[in-house]
């Protein structure tokens, strides 16, 4: 079976991500980055889901903080609540909550794993019709990091899978539960609130829209 890198944030994409790549038969090796975010809630979640799909998984350290000023990763910065879903992801709307260059330096870790283990392949759940747009979630994203792997490393040859970027969350949990994705075992929320999802963050009404588009009970947890 050939092998593949997925990047694990715990959350609702990822793990939909890494469902798709085990059903597309990969061996799967999940990596979670705990980038300097301020919670551990979704390092949890991504043990939970690693363990679920039997994936080999890392969990390393790489701390943005001091670079990559984001409500994500400074308690100086406020995380957005309440926002109108208009206003999520609109043109130009790139909310505090981006972490710069994230996407960028995630992919980058697991393409040395890869080309490590000697896997040809990447798998990212990027989204960018129900994301809050952010510039790494787009396709234009994806092609540029998969044309960079081709000249960055010795083996050549990678192929960057986001296999959700043009669903919309309905679809993505959809799919995933066809794949037996367990989205209790998640978690997506930027500002929770003892180990709970806050309800109120951008990426909590996200997702409380897609379950009642997808016309499936939300298993989130909220305080």
């Amino acid at each position: 079976m050939p092998a593949a890198v997925v990047l694990l944030s715990g959350g609702l994409d990822s793990t939909t991500a890494l469902a798709v790549a085990k059903s597309q038969g990969f061996t799967c090796y999940a990596l979670t980055v705990r980038y300097g975010q301020l919670h551990d809630v979704e390092i949890e979640a991504s043990r939970r889901v690693a363990a679920r799909f039997a994936a080999e998984h890392r969990v390393i350290e790489l701390d943005l903080h001091p670079l990559a000023r984001s409500a994500l990763t400074s308690s100086e910065v406020s995380v957005p609540k309440d926002r109108p879903m208009a206003e999520i992801g609109a043109p130009g709307d790139v909310p505090p909550t981006y972490v710069p260059a994230r996407n960028t330096i995630l992919l980058s870790l697991a393409l040395a794993w890869a080309e490590t283990l000697g896997a040809r392949d990447l798998f990212v759940g990027v989204n960018v019709l129900d994301a809050s747009g952010y510039p790494d979630c787009r396709p234009e994203f994806v092609r540029a990091f998969e044309a960079l792997a081709q000249v960055a490393t010795r083996a050549g040859g990678f192929r960057v899978h986001a296999p959700l970027i043009e669903m919309t969350k309905a679809e993505i949990i959809r799919a995933g539960l066809a794949l037996g994705v367990d989205y209790a075992i998640t978690h997506s929320c930027y500002d929770p609130i003892a180990g709970a999802a806050c309800g109120r963050c951008d990426a909590c009404l996200l997702r409380k829209k897609g379950f009642a588009d997808a016309g499936v009970a939300d298993p989130t947890r909220y305080a």
